[in-house]
């Protein structure tokens, strides 16, 4: 049976945990001190919640990161120094050009394996295969309600309360997007690191008072010619900032590692 550490308990964990498949057991859940007397009571003991990733001697099958853009940067080392396999949804963490080469280093140095999941959009494998001739250009627009931007850095940058049309309030590189809406752009930094890089990949973040969805488009042209994806998700009930796909895809990689020994 594969072992599953969990990092974070909100809305995207609370996906997980109940879409988790066959052949992996949750073990521990890193998450706040006030968290874990209700986790305790709710696994009935038998999954540990801490918040020191040393307090745990066996090697988990997967480490899976579900929380923020810091979660990254407190775990990850140390995940990746014990030569752990380490998945984040949080991807945008890897726009801080310091943290991105940090860990990639650790990984490298002590054998664990740091895998940037796919998160809320499609056609990546695509997008990657493009990168094998010369891609030209790589566009990436984000299209949400205003609830799904609210309460953030967005509210800088426009009153979501008067918007009455879909409106463009930032444009800027994949890693101007992931460092300035760490909640929000994820998917710009995951588009960016299949494709053409941080800084070349241009971002667009549009809010939309007739829109449920979380809509994320990509638009590639290169040598091989121009494709054209849209995505439009559903965000989750309990947190509208993020896709379910997003969740999703974190399950995803749970029953790919449940099923096989290497990914």
């Amino acid at each position: 049976m594969k072992t599953l550490m969990l990092i974070g308990y909100g809305a995207m964990a609370e996906e997980v945990i109940t879409r988790l498949p066959r052949g992996i057991t949750l073990r521990w859940i890193v998450a706040r001190a006030h968290h874990h007397e209700a986790i305790l009571k709710r696994f009935h003991g038998e999954v540990t919640p801490i918040e020191d990733i040393n307090q745990v001697n066996e090697k988990p099958s997967l480490v899976l990161e579900c929380a923020s853009h810091q979660a990254v940067k407190q775990y990850a080392p140390l995940v990746l120094q014990k030569g752990w396999r380490l998945a984040i949804i949080s991807t945008g963490a890897l726009a801080d050009t310091t943290t991105a080469q940090h860990l990639t280093a650790l990984a490298k140095q002590h054998h664990g394996q740091l895998i940037p999941l796919t998160g809320a959009i499609a056609g990546l494998d695509g997008l990657r295969a493009a990168k094998e001739a010369n891609i030209t250009q790589v566009t990436y627009q984000s299209r949400k309600s205003p609830a799904s931007w609210r309460n953030g850095p967005a509210e800088q940058f426009i009153d979501l309360s008067q918007v009455t049309e879909a409106t463009v309030f930032f444009t800027g590189s994949a890693r101007e997007a992931a460092l300035n809406f760490p909640a929000n752009a994820n998917v710009a930094a995951t588009v960016a690191l299949y494709g053409i890089g941080m800084d070349d990949t241009q971002v667009q973040l549009i809010v939309d008072p007739n829109t449920r969805k979380n809509t994320h488009r990509i638009e590639v042209q290169g040598d091989f010619g121009q494709f054209c994806i849209e995505l439009n998700g559903n965000p989750l009930p309990s947190n509208p900032k993020t896709s379910m796909l997003s969740a999703l895809s974190a399950v995803a990689i749970c029953r790919h590692v449940a099923e096989q020994d290497a990914i």
